[in-house]
């Protein structure tokens, strides 16, 4: 359960990385496959989550922090590893799992956006074996991704990560901070100037930080408003409004379906056709021709 600097040759792995702007990388995922072994690990640039995908319990001994912890990772099960915390890991079978590495720099923005706080006063905890029934959900949806090859869909990757995030400081820190409690929704004027935002550049490439920025408020902290106000996250809403663009263009032109897509904000045809297929249940060809 780890990716130590030597690799053995019968190894296997593959990365992306997701980022809520351009640069820097944020969040790096990387599925490990690895025969039985042993391997050192220390990220010096951020936090690291190891979840077991094994489909059988598989034996580990890991030392990190001074403490040694001996047993048998269920699927599920997850070991968090702190920024400059050297870890050691030796396992028997064939282990399967997933490595999230989290930068500091963009746990420390989170943490001064939604939590007020500054992130050296909220201390990771290295903890082994644990269950954290979000951070499971959210790596799966994420591990979805990375197996489709679908990483188009950046508004969705932000919100992802920003609630992968947000759940670990709040979680698994030293001080559990709380969050500051939101209630009621977004004033209607706020909502009707985002509703408005997304109406306007439904083509170009809008992130969840932007329509958080137009509201001065953390990305998480919308997120839970606007879905209070409207009834539906704010990545919900945007692939409908796109969708629903889309449906207009189908049947009142006859431009190429690729045109289409792009003029709708959706980054290639297959990207469209995802989208279109959740919330209409055809495909976009199909709805032309219906």
């Amino acid at each position: 359960m780890a990716n130590p600097a030597n690799q053995w040759s019968e190894n296997s792995s593959s990365q992306f990385s997701i980022s809520t702007t351009p640069r820097p990388k944020n969040i790096i995922l990387e599925h490990l496959q690895n025969t039985a072994g042993e391997g050192s690990y220390c990220n010096d640039a951020g936090h690291t989550i190891f979840i077991s995908l094994a489909s059988r319990p598989i034996e580990y001994v890991q030392v990190q922090d001074g403490k040694t912890h001996t047993g048998l990772y269920q699927r599920g099960e997850i070991l968090i590893s702190p920024v400059n915390t050297p870890l050691y890991v030796r396992w028997s079978g064939n282990e399967n799992c997933l490595q999230i590495r989290i930068t500091e720099e963009f746990l420390q923005s989170i943490a001064q956006k939604t939590l007020n706080q500054n992130l050296d006063r909220l201390e990771l905890l290295p903890e082994f074996q644990i269950r954290d029934a979000q951070i499971e959900a959210i790596a799966m949806m994420l591990f979805t991704e990375h197996q489709q090859e679908r990483f188009n869909d950046e508004f969705y990757l932000d919100s992802l990560t920003n609630v992968l995030a947000v759940n670990l400081l709040r979680n698994h820190t030293a001080s559990k901070p709380k969050l500051p409690i939101y209630q009621g929704g977004l004033p209607p004027r706020q909502l009707g100037q985002v509703l408005d935002y997304i109406d306007a550049y439904l083509d170009r490439n809008i992130k969840l930080a932007d329509l958080a920025q137009l509201l001065d408020m953390s990305p998480f902290h919308f997120s839970r408003l606007f879905k209070q106000s409207i009834g539906m996250t704010p990545h919900q809403y945007l692939s409908q409004q796109r969708v629903g663009r889309a449906k207009q263009l189908l049947k009142q032109t006859d431009r190429l379906i690729i045109d289409i897509a792009l003029e709708c904000g959706f980054s290639s045809h297959s990207h469209l056709s995802k989208q279109f297929r959740q919330v209409t249940g055809i495909t976009p060809k199909a709805y032309r021709l219906s």
